[in-house]
């Protein structure tokens, strides 16, 4: 984003450019233009001329000295694409009007004919004019048969693959708390009922959640006992700064995982990762990062998975990175696991976009493998998609058997995908010998592939 002030007159506008970046269908497309008197009398806002894609509002049309209003200008092209719009303000202290430019590129046009956008928020909604990106959240847990709210629900918010908070409702099964806007996580659970998750983009327009959660019919849960407790007592409370999540599970899926661990892996405890039971790992992941992974489940599901692994890591092991989607990269050469900032930081930034280049980012996935190559240990390279690798991908099987022959093995993690592609995933794993790993949930990203990495280098 740039911007830059102007002060010729007596007003002086904060900025006069402003570049929104990429613009999603759901982003905030609005800017507040600050012009502040800086005379020693009054001035006013004359008018705003403008294209008929820009709509505006003003905090005031007075502008006493020493003191500012706000425009608002808001952008709504109707083609994706590269934008460039000029809006001339006129102020009482000038003969000529400052000319404010709005670029950007619109990357999709919302497909259900959401039309919210095209009127400018009033100063009255959060957010305001000074930190557009944080407003109130509101969270609703209900029984999904009977929509009776429910309270007393535990409720984990997450972003960026982290845990951002864990609250409990209140009496009317709410959670009220500051968000900031982006792709969302949240994960209910309530005594006697089966938890639910839901991925979404959370802004100051869609800003209620509601998360609809089964009654586990085989548990009986007594009708609670009345108490005269008073609501204004009802307190959401927040169990740490950065909480833990507890995954609760009431569903058992054969997930694969571990079917083909030997007897003597289930003595050791699950969060064991020792040199005394595991040999040393390279591990480099392959990220399918292509447009169709865009949505808030898939990409906060792999970036926990792999925060999650991060944190096990040892010094002696090894983890890479390398992305996909129109064009493969390095986005992390293979780094020491004492390193964890350093990998965490690439997680971090992950976005989605563009198409599927499968076949490029196995091919380059494989080089930092042997790149990294250990010779005391395990070297893997594990593939994380939700779907096919459906552009440049034809010859991938070749290069798979290929490095299998040098000792690099491959695994694919299956992210949400639809049940069309599951075949082809199994089949991929099993060409560079490793295994499918379903991921479809938080219980699912916190455990399978950190087992996954415990089962490779296990010590038999």
């Amino acid at each position: 984003m740039f911007t830059a002030s102007l002060c010729l007159g007596q007003i002086e506008f904060d900025k006069v450019k402003h570049d929104f970046g990429e613009l999603e269908s759901y982003s905030i497309r609005y800017v507040d233009i600050v012009l502040s008197n800086k005379g020693n009398k009054q001035e006013w806002l004359l008018s705003v001329k403008k294209p008929f894609e820009v709509v505006y509002i003003n905090s005031n049309q007075f502008i006493e000295k020493d003191s500012s209003i706000i425009v608002r200008l808001q952008v709504n092209p109707k083609t994706k694409g590269r934008f460039s719009y000029e809006v001339q303000v006129f102020t009482s202290d000038r003969d000529e009007a400052v000319k404010v430019k709005l670029t950007g590129s619109l990357a999709n046009i919302d497909q259900n004919g959401n039309n919210s956008m095209t009127s400018c928020p009033s100063f009255s909604e959060r957010p305001g004019g000074k930190n557009p990106n944080k407003f109130d959240l509101t969270v609703v847990t209900i029984d999904k048969k009977t929509k009776e709210e429910l309270s007393q629900s535990t409720v984990s918010m997450l972003q960026n693959g982290r845990p951002i908070w864990t609250k409990r409702t209140n009496k009317k099964g709410l959670i009220k708390e500051d968000a900031t806007l982006g792709l969302s996580y949240f994960y209910a659970t309530h005594e006697g009922y089966y938890s639910a998750e839901l991925g979404a983009y959370i802004n100051f327009k869609r800003n209620y959640v509601v998360l609809e959660l089964d009654r586990d019919e085989r548990i009986i849960i007594p009708d609670p006992i009345p108490t005269p407790i008073d609501d204004t007592l009802i307190v959401m409370i927040e169990i740490d700064p950065v909480p833990e999540i507890e995954i609760i599970d009431h569903i058992e899926v054969d997930t694969t995982v571990l079917a083909e661990a030997p007897p003597s892996f289930g003595d050791i405890p699950r969060d064991d990762f020792t040199e005394e039971h595991f040999n040393p790992i390279n591990v480099v992941f392959i990220l399918d990062v292509s447009s169709s992974m865009k949505s808030a489940d898939k990409m906060e599901l792999m970036k926990y998975s792999l925060y999650q692994l991060s944190g096990m890591l040892r010094l002696q092991d090894k983890m890479g990175i390398v992305t996909y989607s129109s064009n493969a990269k390095v986005l992390l050469k293979p780094t020491s696991g004492a390193n964890k900032d350093e990998i965490n930081e690439q997680v971090e930034g992950l976005k989605a976009s563009g198409y599927t280049a499968g076949g490029k980012g196995i091919k380059l996935g494989y080089k930092q493998a042997l790149a990294g190559k250990i010779s005391n240990g395990v070297n893997h390279v594990i593939i994380i998609t939700d779907g096919a690798f459906n552009r440049d991908s034809d010859d991938y099987k070749r290069v798979v058997r290929k490095y299998k022959r040098k000792g690099i093995k491959m695994s694919v993690v299956g992210i949400k995908n639809k049940v069309r592609y599951e075949e082809e995933m199994r089949n991929a794993a099993k060409v560079g010998g490793g295994r499918y790993i379903p991921v479809f949930g938080l219980a699912d990203a916190q455990n399978n592939l950190t087992q996954e990495i415990r089962l490779l280098t296990y010590k038999h």
